[in-house]
């Protein structure tokens, strides 16, 4: 079994291929006309940006060596919406098994600190699949792409602030 170490490192790889993949898919969006759910993935991306800044940011302050991984290829081409949203879902639920994978392994090594750590990720992950699986629901309910664009207006914030409780992300959050 992987270390917590060796996983927190692959996480901020993860956590930057989701930033990616969220970019193609506003871009996907953007290129679709449709601004709202453009803007609204655009934001994600810079979300995930952040949270793999933030795992950069605990290994720096626990004196942990960073190695800023190459991230995979993304898919850029989608059938409709509701594929480009269902994909973003399934990354939400596979990013929320990676950090559940983390969280045990910094328990298994009596890490209180690592486990402390991954439980503000944890209960982020709780929200964004959430938002996602809602999103999609929407998006199946519908085959009127208006009535997507205006209830991510109407319902999704603007601004993607961090939490007062988030951890600090290296450089800063954009």
């Amino acid at each position: 079994m992987p270390t917590f170490d060796t996983l927190l490192s692959e996480q901020i790889g993860h956590e930057f291929a989701a930033s990616q993949q969220y970019i193609a898919i506003a871009v996907w969006f953007d290129d679709h006309d449709l601004p709202q759910l453009a803007g609204y993935f655009y934001r994600q991306s810079r979300e995930e940006r952040n949270h793999a800044m933030m795992l950069v940011r605990y290994r720096l302050d626990r004196g942990m060596r960073v190695v800023i991984p190459a991230i995979p290829a993304v898919v850029n081409d989608f059938e409709n919406v509701r594929e480009a949203i269902a994909l973003a879902l399934a990354q939400e639920k596979t990013v929320s098994e990676q950090i559940q994978v983390l969280f045990g392994a910094a328990r298994t090594e009596s890490d209180g600190l690592g486990e402390q750590a991954m439980l503000w990720f944890l209960r982020e992950q709780v929200e964004e699949i959430a938002s996602m699986q809602t999103l999609l629901n929407v998006a199946e309910r519908t085959d009127n792409l208006f009535d997507i664009e205006n209830f991510v207006a109407r319902e999704t914030s603007a601004a993607s602030a961090p939490s007062p409780d988030a951890p600090a992300a290296a450089g800063g959050v954009v």
